[in-house]
Formats: structure tokens, C-alpha cells, sequence
């Protein structure tokens, strides 16, 4: 009805077709473009879509239905996980294997993402990285010129670690150690500069080597063995103390490795252990992932005026999907507006009831359950 009393208009005052064939086709277009989704969400991992490396929960097929029919994205969202070790790129590049989607390294936010904002501080500084995967990697694609990591650093010193020689791994890893050398050697001089920072960039696999040479470069200024100094700064990727794997009963996390750390550090030092924790549920992750999903959001509707639109408005309501009630919920709870929780039964909680300390806004039993109830609820509400 609007489009017919436009045309008649139109044709009143301008009897040039062309002009018409113009108006048909400016209508038609906007007709054309899709609306903008007023809501994001973040998909936790370890335990809401995968266990291990396996797709649960239905993963995959929830994540298709928030694409289009072409594979571009229609619905904004990313992973905001505590876990890591990797470059963002390449967890992008592992999960759109393992889901069979298109997953950009921008919609990845691990637990040490938010290293880069220290940049700055410690870009041209001795740091150390410690943790499973790639952490020195990490490290540097984030900028930082001067890295080493744990087992690099460790490899310096003869006897820092006096149970080396007990240990199976010691000759699986020997190639690698002196691959490490030759290449990490003109970084900083080990025995001269002063350690700067200390960064565990996920699940260190050596605890007891990783804890005495941690011990070695906080209690020592910086240079092991070189006498009482102020201690560098230290930094935890997340805080978690348990986490769910492809074990069926939870597995020690990060915040454990902190806690002994922190013992072992305060019980042989006069100082207490200093140090900053980031990860869920940091409210800074938080912020940081609305944000992101904002630039997410303007990188699927590109023009112009829609960039503007989202720079400048909230999204209505942003949903977390998460599996740990003292991370994903307490979390997505401390936000406050526009979060709304999602609770899976597929990871660490496996009630049958709401978490009673910290309660989610929904409890579901996977993340297929999750997603279908926001788009039907989000469809509802347009």
C-alpha cells in the first residue's frame, strides 16, 4: 500500500520513466538490506562447545543458524574463553575446522588477549611466557620484542631445575630447547637483564619446574640467583580453578596454579607474591567483548550510516552461554546491562536446579537449547 501511493505521487508530479525505474529500484534495495540484530552473543568453550576437541551440545548446528544461506554472518557473536596458548588466528583457524563454519580471529578472545593492553608498558622489556601451546608465539604477535618462553629461559641455567633428569619428557624435548637457542639468543642476554614481566599465557604443563623458576625470577629482581630485588610484575591470564575437559570430572585450571604458586612463593619469601589476574570474570573482559562484538556487528552491515548507527547505540541485550557458574555467570552477572546469562549443563555445572550461589537468568541443557531460545525470543520481540 505505501509503495502503491509513492508511485502514484511519482507518477503525478513525473511522467519520466526513467525516474520511476530509479524509485523502483532505491525501494527495492531497501527492502533488501537486512535489519540490524539489536542483540550479540559469547559462546564459552571448554564445556559448551567442545569437550576436548569433539563438538558437544549440538555446537555445530547451532552455529550454522547464525549465518545466512551464502556462509556471511548474520547474527554477531564470538567465543570469549579463558583458555589459550595459541594466536587468536589460529584458534579461529582450528575452531571453523572443528565447526564447519567461517570463524575470524576477531570474534576469538582468549584469556590473555588483554596482554596487548600492556604492550606499552612492557614492549621493549625481558618478559617470560609461560603455559602449554605457543606462549612466547602469543606473546610476540602481540608486539612484545623481548620474550622468552618458560622452557626457553629455563634452558640457560644448568641445574635450575634439580629434577630434570628424572623427567620422561626431557628428550622429546631436547631438539626443540636447542632450536629455541639458536633462535632466541640475540632477544636479551638471560644472566645480565632483569626480567621485566612474568606472563602465564595459559595451563603451564611443568608446575613444580615452572613454580621454582617462577620462584627464582620474582624473589631475585628479575635475574635468578643474583640476590633479593623487587619483585617484577606477574600476570594470570584468568583465575580458574577448575575447568572442563575431555575427562569427564573437571580438571585443575589456572587459578590452581596460582594458589601454589602463591603458597609455595609466600612461605619462602618475606614479601607476599603480587600479581593481576584477567579473564572471566574480570568485568574488563566483559566490556572488552561488547565492544568487540559492536565492531563484529559493523563489519557484517558495512555501510555507512549502519557503522554510525552502531558506534553510537547499546545492543539491547547480550547473551552469555557458559557452563561455569563462579566464571561465565558471576561474570556476565558483575556486567550488569545488557548481559543476560545462559547456564549449559554440559560442562563443569551438571545440576539439575539453578546454581544456588550464583544463579543464571536461563538454565539449559546444551548450547543448541541456548540459541534456539534467543533467536525465538529475539524474533518475537521484532
Amino acid at each position: 500500500m505505501r509503495f502503491r501511493s509513492v508511485l502514484k505521487a511519482s507518477q503525478a508530479g513525473i511522467k519520466s520513466p526513467s525516474h520511476l525505474r530509479h524509485l523502483r529500484r532505491s525501494y527495492s534495495q531497501h527492502q533488501s538490506q537486512p535489519a540490524r540484530p539489536s542483540f550479540g552473543i559469547a559462546f564459552d568453550i571448554d564445556g559448551v562447545i567442545l569437550r576436548g576437541h569433539s563438538p558437544i551440545g549440538g555446537s555445530p548446528q547451532a552455529l550454522r543458524r547464525l549465518y545466512n544461506d551464502d556462509g556471511t554472518l548474520k547474527i554477531p557473536y564470538l567465543f570469549l574463553t579463558n583458555g589459550g596458548g595459541v594466536p587468536e588466528s589460529a584458534r579461529a583457524i582450528e575452531l571453523s575446522g572443528l565447526l564447519g563454519v567461517k570463524i575470524s580471529a576477531l570474534q576469538v578472545l582468549q584469556g590473555h588477549s588483554p596482554f596487548k593492553q600492556l604492550l606499552k608498558r612492557f614492549e621493549n622489556y625481558p618478559i617470560v611466557a609461560v603455559g602449554k601451546g605457543e606462549p612466547s608465539q602469543v606473546m610476540s604477535e602481540y608486539g612484545f620484542k623481548k620474550v622468552l618462553s618458560i622452557d626457553e629461559y629455563a634452558s640457560y641455567f644448568d641445574d635450575i631445575d634439580p629434577l630434570s633428569s628424572y623427567k620422561d619428557w626431557k628428550v622429546k624435548q631436547a631438539y626443540k630447547t636447542d632450536e629455541y637457542s639458536k633462535k632466541s639468543q640475540p632477544i636479551y642476554d638471560v644472566h645480565s637483564d632483569r626480567v621485566k614481566g612474568a606472563f602465564v599465557v595459559s595451563d603451564p604443563v611443568d608446575w613444580g619446574r615452572d613454580i621454582q623458576v617462577l620462584c627464582d625470577i620474582l624473589g631475585f629482581g628479575g635475574l635468578p640467583a643474583k640476590g633479593r630485588g623487587h619483585q617484577p610484575a606477574l600476570f594470570f591470564a584468568s583465575d580458574d580453578l577448575e575447568y572442563q575437559a575431555a575427562f569427564p570430572a573437571e580438571r585443575l585450571g589456572m587459578g590452581a596454579f596460582r594458589i601454589a604458586l602463591e603458597s609455595v612463593f609466600n612461605r619462602t619469601h618475606d614479601n607476599p607474591l603480587e600479581y593481576t589476574s584477567f579473564g572471566k570474570p574480570n568485568p574488563f573482559v566483559f566490556k572488552n567483548a561488547e565492544a568487540t562484538l559492536k565492531q563484529i556487528l559493523s563489519n557484517v552491515h558495512h555501510n555507512q550510516h549502519t557503522i554510525n548507527e552502531v558506534k553510537a547505540n547499546s545492543f539491547s541485550k547480550i547473551y552469555m552461554i557458559g557452563d561455569n557458574p563462579s566464571v561465565d555467570i558471576k561474570g556476565a552477572a558483575e556486567a550488569g546491562h545488557p548481559w543476560f546469562s545462559i547456564l549449559t549443563r554440559t560442562g563443569v555445572f551438571k545440576g539439575q536446579d539453578n546454581h544456588p550461589e550464583y544463579p543464571a537468568n536461563l538454565v539449559v541443557d546444551t548450547v543448541e537449547e541456548a540459541v534456539d531460545y534467543i533467536l525465538r525470543k529475539e524474533s518475537s520481540c521484532h
